[in-house]
């Protein structure tokens, strides 16, 4: 990191708050397919990636490039319709910018949410997991080079690098709509190739119980930056070997559709817990 970074950040939320003047509370980052949260966001401005300084935009299906300021049961948001990836080609100062930038704009909690692979034999598609912590297997670190104190420490602390709060949150929300929310511990891996039946294996032999391609760079940023943490996994489909069907992402996309009713009442009710 520079400070031309730092620049960056600043120029990227002072352009959103140019638009909207406004210090959200909780920002939330929604994974593939997960986009229709939206529609529980209230006096919504919509301001397109392409528009703001600095920021990428998105490539993958099933990401929109949005950012929505708005309020979710009287809590002032900003929701990101659609994140960076590192196997797009991004640096992680890219993959992780628009997390540094809710930081500039004023969170104090970030909600990241994402579709992934089921390893728990006992979850099946359409589980909506409350992530108790990751292994990071990327092979990267978005806090390589050197550290901007601005930010956060050399070296943050990630024993509950998801906020136990939050997790707790999470947990009565579901209850309210009787669900009962499995937790699970999210590996996460570079990409964009699915994993093999024998990396399943191994992630489950090392304490996985699903598997994505994102959330583990923002969580250590977010960390870093001294935000609380929530993460919520989709499980749309059982990790390769399991079931043995191939893994296709429209099939992914379209299981994160079918449990858009009860992901949004979870997110809605936990925001609505943290005026």
């Amino acid at each position: 990191m520079s400070e031309k970074h730092i620049q960056n950040i600043k120029e990227a939320a002072d352009y959103i708050c140019g638009i909207k003047n406004t210090k959200p509370k909780v920002g939330v980052i929604l994974g593939s397919g997960l986009g229709a949260f939206i529609d529980s966001v209230e006096n919504k401005t919509i301001i397109g990636y392409i528009n703001i300084p600095h920021f990428h935009q998105t490539t993958v299906e099933g990401h929109e490039g949005r950012l929505i300021l708005g309020e979710v049961a009287g809590v002032q948001v900003a929701v990101m319709q659609g994140r960076f990836h590192s196997y797009e080609g991004l640096t992680m100062d890219e993959v992780v910018f628009p997390t540094r930038v809710l930081a500039m704009l004023g969170i104090d909690y970030l909600i990241l949410t994402n579709a992934a692979g089921g390893i728990n034999l006992k979850y099946t598609q359409g589980d909506l997991v409350n992530i108790t912590d990751h292994i990071n297997l990327m092979g990267k670190n978005p806090l390589v080079g050197p550290n901007l104190s601005q930010l956060g420490p050399r070296f943050p602390d990630m024993t509950q690098a998801y906020n136990i709060e939050l997790q707790e949150i999470f947990k009565a929300a579901a209850k309210e709509i009787n669900y009962n929310m499995p937790e699970g511990v999210y590996v996460g891996v570079l990409g964009p190739t699915y994993e093999t039946p024998a990396e399943i294996k191994m992630f489950r032999g090392i304490g996985g119980d699903m598997v994505g391609m994102s959330t583990v760079p923002e969580t250590i940023a977010a960390n870093h930056l001294g935000l609380r943490v929530g993460g919520i996994s989709c499980i749309t489909n059982m990790a390769a070997g399991i079931q043995h069907e191939k893994l296709k992402h429209e099939d992914i996309k379209n299981q994160a559709l079918k449990v858009m009713e009860r992901f949004s009442a979870i997110l809605v009710k936990s925001i609505a817990k943290l005026k």
